[in-house]
């Protein structure tokens, strides 16, 4: 089996629960902020919500500067799950177009020139994307909680629903 094809099956999964959590994103606390450290909700749920757009950018590119590279924008509550969905679809097509062969291949991410790692693209798939993405919806699931959201289940049950 090629490797994208079990990508996509964590993938999607990663992506249902992320809309599951996403959907519940209350429009009137946009920018409620748990911590004056914190990001507002706002930010937070459109971080999320295209993060899926750094996986392109894992996939398209061998070296990938973060400084001035354009990212996809949520204006507000109402754009939250069409971004989402858009983003989402453009990196599941990019990880399907995958070979074995590319995911071997070195990837480079750097800061104004300044190299801050280099690993197998794989290896930046998994982590700088998927995982990066499950961390802040995880950060994003604890916002909701503080907003008395109820807390969709992701891999089991959670304290409101506790069935499947």
């Amino acid at each position: 089996m090629p490797i994208n094809e079990l990508l996509l099956t964590e993938f999607d999964q990663e992506m249902s629960n992320t809309r599951k959590t996403l959907e519940r994103v209350p429009e009137e606390k946009w920018d409620w902020k748990p911590h004056p450290k914190s990001g507002t909700l706002g930010w937070m749920a459109s971080h999320v919500a295209t993060l899926p757009n750094f996986t392109v950018g894992v996939i398209q590119t061998s070296d990938f500067e973060i400084e001035g590279h354009p990212s996809p924008k949520v204006k507000d509550a109402s754009e939250l799950l069409s971004v989402f969905a858009e983003q989402r679809q453009k990196a599941r097509d990019a990880i399907a177009g995958l070979t074995d062969e590319q995911l071997r291949e070195t990837w480079t991410l750097k800061y104004k020139g300044q190299v801050l790692m280099s690993m197998p693209r794989y290896n930046a798939l998994r982590i700088m994307c998927f995982n990066h993405l499950v961390h802040h919806r995880g950060q994003l699931t604890m916002y909701l909680r503080a907003l008395d959201v109820p807390v969709p289940a992701l891999y089991g049950p959670s304290a409101d629903e506790q069935g499947f």
